[in-house]
Order: structure tokens, then sequence, then C-alpha cells
């Protein structure tokens, strides 16, 4: 047990090596920063609510229903909306845990550089930015189709927004989709409370196209009678692996709630607010999911279902044709609240990047007046807005995914780190070393006192209950606790990946491939067990912020997160790993030309703990 780990880089690897990786920030929310480094503390749960449901529920849900329920479930669309809702629940309860007692910006970024590590943090961090900028673009493109509506179609837009192709080169420009991406951005710059006032606004009116496709739907099928449920063929057409494929397909309707934990450094009660915010925008979502799904496949048979519009074409079956503009208007404003979520985290996620020394301080300027990273967001919508305009990047759109399952996977690892084998040591100023020298010198006096204490009490038969042998004994059996767990954790994550790569590898010999479900089960269920057999370390009631959500059922709640959040991440395509490995190798040539040598850990010193308070003596000297 000693003072520190290494005096150049904090752990051991040296300037060039593997520690670089590895080292860990401490939770820098329980530091106070200068006032002109702070986010607003403005937000309350009803504006991370908003936050919540808007970036959640896009346009996708008003054309989703079709083609999951022609291609995949029939008449149980419904369960399988409930079943995705119950897998995003998974990954919601660890964010809430690490949003209570980490709230800081920089979301699953900040996350796994306080569990796992400065590498993993980076290529988090690398993957968000390209989701985020991807996902703005593709839904700002979204809009001027669904807005064309309101005017007769796309050629009657007036010219200023509509779509223009420029000869010679092919492309198709946007400008109205560019035009809304400078709108939300001048409102982010604004202010937090101000652009969440917006997004509580188009919120509710999407919200509201929602209930009215409900009631009116439902209306329509207790008059008409419900001909969507009148076939012979069953609840079930596809089978309960139709109704599982439509689940990883709506799976994705559910992504968008963690863009409430990039807002954490700016809630005014995070420990109350975080875990209210995101549980009841989950819940609100799924919900109407599920009650929309209800009413569209009870009107129409399932086959009949317009795979582009569904929910439209059900209402004109009945003579509703009116119904499309109230349902286009929600489409649209539905859009709009997504394209808000997705450019809201990314400056946050740039700027706690900026502030760990990862990219340059430019993006974690902070406007004295608005207090918002406008640096940050200005740059964040002129990309987004220049790639609305000039590329259509519906064909990216698989990189969007990419980036949020990784974060939800390495935020269920991050729960499995904190319950049991929590940072037991701290990053300090290397101006500290000096004390860190002293402290270790006493250390070293005490244990040398320790040895001759047992020394003197050999000749004692009863030296078991002495306080000193005690406290050794009690230290080792800790250290051998937490090394078990982090080789189970490693174990687990291990045969996590190779029984979703085996599920997923249909090209694979059946012996082969069975043999390696079995061989990633048995590592699985083995890392598992020994995790549910072992205590949880007692340092986790103290970690960061106390007080406020505790993930349920760990072990078992984070490795099924793990496991289904790999297995959807294998299933993307080659395609899209392909144009995500491009991404992020460039991500990796950027950390080592500029981030690993700009990291605030560089040259730390990492000391124990217990002997944190004496070594600073001020909270001040501490690295973020």
């Amino acid at each position: 047990m000693g003072v520190c780990l290494n005096m150049q880089n904090g752990v051991p690897g040296g300037k060039w090596g593997f520690g670089n990786l590895i080292r860990r920030k401490q939770v820098d929310s329980v530091h106070p920063r200068r006032e002109d480094h702070q986010l607003a503390k403005t937000l309350s749960v009803l504006d991370l609510i908003a936050i919540g449901v808007g970036s959640t529920i896009g346009a996708g849900v008003y054309i989703l229903i079709g083609t999951v329920a022609r291609e995949h479930t029939g008449p149980a669309l419904t369960i399988a909306f409930l079943i995705a809702g119950i897998a995003a629940s998974l990954s919601a309860f660890c964010y809430a845990e690490l949003a209570c007692r980490c709230p800081s910006a920089g979301s699953a970024y900040h996350y796994s550089y306080i569990c796992v590590g400065e590498g993993v943090a980076w290529l988090i961090g690398w993957a968000l930015i390209l989701e985020y900028t991807i996902g703005g673009s593709a839904v700002a493109r979204g809009i001027s189709p669904n807005l064309a509506l309101f005017f007769g179609g796309e050629d009657k837009l007036p010219a200023f927004l509509a779509r223009h192709t420029i000869s010679g080169l092919g492309i198709v420009v946007d400008p109205c989709a560019a035009l809304l991406v400078f709108i939300v951005t001048g409102l982010l710059c604004i202010g937090i409370k101000e652009s969440s006032v917006a997004q509580t606004i188009v919120t509710t009116v999407n919200v509201c196209a929602m209930i009215f496709i409900i009631i009116a739907g439902g209306y329509i099928g207790f008059k008409n009678g419900w001909a969507g449920y009148e076939l012979r063929n069953g609840y079930f057409p596809y089978g309960i692996n139709g109704v599982f494929a439509g689940s990883a397909t709506v799976f994705f309707s559910y992504i968008g709630f963690d863009s409430v934990t990039s807002t954490a450094e700016e809630v005014k009660n995070p420990q109350r607010d975080l875990p209210l915010g995101i549980g009841i925008a989950l819940s609100i979502c799924c919900i109407l999911y599920m009650l929309v799904s209800i009413v569209i496949v009870g009107l129409v048979p399932y086959y009949a279902l317009d795979p582009d519009t569904p929910i439209s074409s059900a209402f004109a079956s009945y003579g509703f044709e009116w119904a499309v503009y109230i349902i286009t208007g929600g489409a649209v404003t539905a859009l709009c609240a997504t394209l808000m979520g997705s450019i809201l985290p990314q400056p946050r996620i740039l700027m706690a990047m900026a502030r760990d020394g990862l990219l340059p301080s430019f993006f974690s300027d902070i406007n004295k007046h608005t207090q918002v990273p406008v640096k940050s967001t200005i740059v964040t919508g002129t990309f987004a807005a220049a790639l609305a305009f000039l590329m259509d990047v519906s064909q990216l759109s698989g990189m969007v995914s990419v980036g949020t399952l990784l974060a939800f996977t390495i935020v269920a690892v991050s729960i499995l780190v904190l319950r049991y084998v929590p940072p037991d040591k701290v990053p300090v100023s290397p101006s500290l070393q000096g004390s860190v020298g002293s402290v270790s010198l006493q250390f070293h006096t005490d244990i040398q006192e320790i040895e001759a204490n047992c020394q003197s009490l050999l000749g004692n038969r009863n030296i078991c209950g002495h306080p000193l042998i005690d406290k050794e004994i009690t230290h080792a059996d800790e250290k051998k606790r937490r090394k078990i767990a982090a080789w189970n954790i490693t174990l687990l994550c291990i045969g996590n990946i190779i029984l979703a790569s085996a599920a997923s590898a249909n090209e694979l010999l059946s012996f082969l491939r069975i043999t390696l479900c079995c061989l990633g089960a048995i590592l699985l269920l083995c890392g598992l067990i020994v995790l549910a057999c072992i205590n949880q370390d007692n340092a986790r009631h103290t970690f960061g912020h106390t007080g406020g959500f505790l993930c349920p059922f760990v072990p078992f709640l984070p490795v099924a997160c793990i496991l289904i959040n790999t297995y959807l991440l294998i299933n993307l395509g080659t395609g899209t790993w392909i144009r995500v490995s491009i991404w992020l190798v460039i991500g990796v040539l950027v950390y080592i030309f500029y981030g690993r040598s700009h990291s605030s850990l560089r040259g730390a010193v990492y000391v124990s703990t217990a002997h944190t308070d004496e070594i600073c003596g001020n909270s001040s000297d501490h690295l973020a």
C-alpha cells in the first residue's frame, strides 16, 4: 500500500507507455470551480424531461412503425417497443447513478475517464463528437421534405428554402437545413435556460400531435372495429424471433435520453433531478410509442401499412385526409426538438475534453454573460450546418448508433468498476511531490513500527486480535478482493464480446459457432457468478457525490446492458464499421500528437485517497 504509483505519469508505463491510456482523473465536481469556468445552474427536473423527451422522440417513429410491423412483428409491435424500452432502461439506470455521483459536463466521456482511463475516455468522446455532428445534420436534412407538405410539395417551397442541385457536381444543397441549424445554434448561445424553454415548447407540440393520434385513432378503431387485430395468422405472424428482431430495430428510437446527462453541470439539484429527468423522460417515450403502435396496427392490417407514411395513410383510409397536416406538424416539431437535442450535448463534450487538456483550451471558454460554451457551440453549429447544406448524410446515419452504443456499453462497465474496484488513488499536482515524499517517509516509518510490534508479539499466542495485525490482514484481504473483481470484470467483458460476435456470425460453421457461443457464455457466467458472490467495495459509499440514485441489481443489470449493446454494435454492418474505424484512427492520431502530451494528468503524482488531504491540505491543488 504505497503512497504513489509513479512520479512521472501517475501510473506505470512511462512517457510513451500503456500507463498514459489508463490514467484516471478524479470527480472534479466535488471541488468548486472559478466563477468564469462555471456553467449556469438553472435547469429543473421539468427542463430535463423536455430535453430528454425532445431528444428521444424523433420523426423516425412516424415512419418506423410501418416498416417494423410489416417486416418483423405484425400486430405485436407494441411488445417490441416494450422490450426495447426495458433494454434502454438498463442503460438509463447506469447513467442515472453516474450522473448523480459525477455531475459534470461530458456525459459518458467524463464517467469513463474517472472509472476506466484516459484512452477509453478519448475514444468515447471522439465517437460522441461524430454521433452528434452527423445526427444533427441528418435530422436537419429531414425537415425540409416534411415542411414542404404545408406548401403543397417541394416545388412550392420558397426559393431560399428549396433544395437545389449544383450542376456539374451532382451535389444537392439544402438551404433550409443549414438555416435551421444556425437558428438552433444561435438559440443555444443565448443561454441554457432560454434554449430549454424553446425545447419545452417544441416538445409539447410534438407530444400533443402524438396524443391526437392516440385519441383520434382510438375513436376510429372503436367506431369501425379494429381491423388490424382480426387476422387469421394471429398476433405473432413472424413468431417470437420476429418480435425480438423488431425490438432491436426500434431500440434506436430510445436513443437520446443520454442528452440529459450532458447538462448535469447546469442542473440545480443534480442528485434529485437527474434520475427523475432520465426516468420520467424514458417512461413518457415508451408509453407514447406503445400507445401509438397499438392504435396504428389496429386500424390497418400490418401487411397493408404504408412503409413511408404509415400513420397518415392509416387515417386517410378512414377518410381523415386532413389529419395529415397535424401528423406532419408533429413530425416537423419532433425533428426540430431532436435537432436541438443533437447540437446541445456536443459543445459540452468538447468543453469537458478541453478542460482535461485533450483538446485546445479554446473549446473550454465559457461566456461570462450567458454562462454557456459559446465558442464550442458556434464551431459545432458551423460544422453541422455545412454538412446539412452540402451532403446527404442519410447513408452515414448508422455511424450515429456506434457512438451511442459505445457510450451505453462503457457506462455499464463503469458501474461495475465503481462498485467493485473504484479508484483508490487520485492525481495531485506535480508541485506537491515534496509533500508526497514526506508522507511516504512517514508511512514507511509506520510500517516499520508495525513490523517491530508484530515481532514483539510473536511470543504471544493470542495475537490475532491485536489491532495492528487485524489492520494488515484486512488490507491484504481487500487487495485480494479488488484483484479478483478486476480480473472477473475483464473476463465477463471478453465473454460478452465472444458470445455476441458468435451469435451474430451467421456465416460461420454451425459447430464453430456453437463452440464460440458456449465459450463466451462460460466466461460471461463465470465472471458474473464471482462478482455476485464477492462483496462490493466499501469505497462506493463515499465515491464522488453521495446521497443520489443507486443502480439496482448490480452486477446483473450492468452485465445485461453490456451484452445487449455489444450485440447491437456488432450487428450494425461492415460498411458502418469501416467508416467509423477511419474516424477512430483519426482520433487516435489526434490523441498521440496532441492530447497525450497536453493532458492535465501529464506528470501527475498519484496518491492514496487516505493520504490526499494530508498531502494537499487544500483541494485547489487537485488536478481535474
